[in-house]
């Protein structure tokens, strides 16, 4: 079984209690672990995987919490940095169907540095990018950059997220694009929201936008469409596998759950080429990483929420 490594953001999410997605008339919040690779290290623990998480937190006390919480998942935590700089933060509210409203208060997670010691980690194993604040500057995205070329020149398996937020990147749509081509260039995963898809390809029918992804080198693609399951997508075929249905209360972590469980499935294959022949084994891997994006929704706070390979057995 490979490790799969994965590189970004963990912070505090403060959660509104007792009120819709109106963000501004929260009043009661409640402390939770978050951040997309961060979440996707601990889907791919809990599922009995092997993850390595690649990040920064502040020498404060939520950064230890953070810490904690990753350690308590069984991740690996000792490529993890701390900065003087506080702790990221986001404030979060969930409305009935469980979408989210929220904003950022951004702090250590920019303070990541380059590691040359991960490289030789890297041989052999998996690199997970997806790391919603990678591409907002700081150290942070110099060290995201070092370490894709680290996991090209190392032979990884390479996935990437986007994870696009919109109010991150309101008017820079198009440095956002950009910053995004290497890494679907050459990614051998690419997990995308039907938002994400579109805007990267510039096209609005789904099927032309997965030719021009694939078209610009990622070999598997999946796009996930909620309640409707998710696009599997290679060059040779494409189908939309469903998911099963759930009374979704919160969203938050679903889509690293998916890609999270896809991840650890992945990780005990030895042959990409193998596996990008196999329609029925990839088709068989997003219907269980559907299953697990959909069980994280029926509870609040995503890392509390990531089913266990018992959970998705039954």
């Amino acid at each position: 079984m490979k490790k799969v490594f994965c590189i970004g953001e963990l912070l505090i999410d403060f959660v509104a209690e007792n009120q819709g997605k109106n963000l501004s008339k929260a009043k009661e919040f409640t402390k939770k672990a978050g951040g997309a690779p961060a979440n996707v290290a601990c889907a791919i623990s809990k599922l009995e995987g092997k993850s390595v998480f690649v990040g920064c937190v502040g020498d404060d006390p939520f950064g230890n919490f953070l810490l904690n919480v990753l350690e308590e998942n069984n991740v690996d935590t000792t490529m993890a940095q701390k900065s003087v700089v506080f702790t990221t933060l986001a404030f979060v509210s969930i409305d009935d169907d469980g979408e989210r409203d929220f904003v950022f208060s951004r702090g250590a997670d920019k303070e990541l540095k380059y590691d040359p010691a991960l490289k030789k980690e890297f041989k052999n194993n998996m690199v997970h990018f997806g790391a919603a604040t990678a591409m907002l500057g700081g150290n942070l995205e110099e060290a995201y950059n070092r370490f894709f070329f680290d996991a090209l020149t190392k032979d990884s398996f390479i996935s990437f997220d986007p994870n696009y937020r919109e109010d991150l990147w309101k008017k820079k749509e198009d440095v956002f694009i950009k910053k995004c081509m290497p890494f679907i260039q050459k990614s051998h995963l690419g997990k995308f929201s039907l938002e994400e898809a579109q805007l990267l390809s510039g096209k609005e029918d789904l099927n032309e936008a997965c030719s021009v992804l694939h078209e610009t080198g990622v070999a598997i693609i999946v796009v996930t469409l909620g309640k409707e399951g998710t696009l599997l997508s290679t060059k040779d075929f494409s189908k939309t596998i469903p998911s099963i249905e759930v009374a979704p209360v919160d969203t938050t972590g679903a889509g690293d759950s998916f890609i999270g469980c896809l991840l650890k499935q992945i990780s005990t294959h030895d042959s990409l080429e193998a596996l990008l022949d196999d329609e029925t084994e990839l088709t068989k891997m997003v219907a269980m990483a559907n299953k697990a994006g959909a069980i994280t929704t029926t509870n609040f706070g995503a890392i509390e929420s990531l089913p266990t390979q018992k959970q998705l057995d039954t």
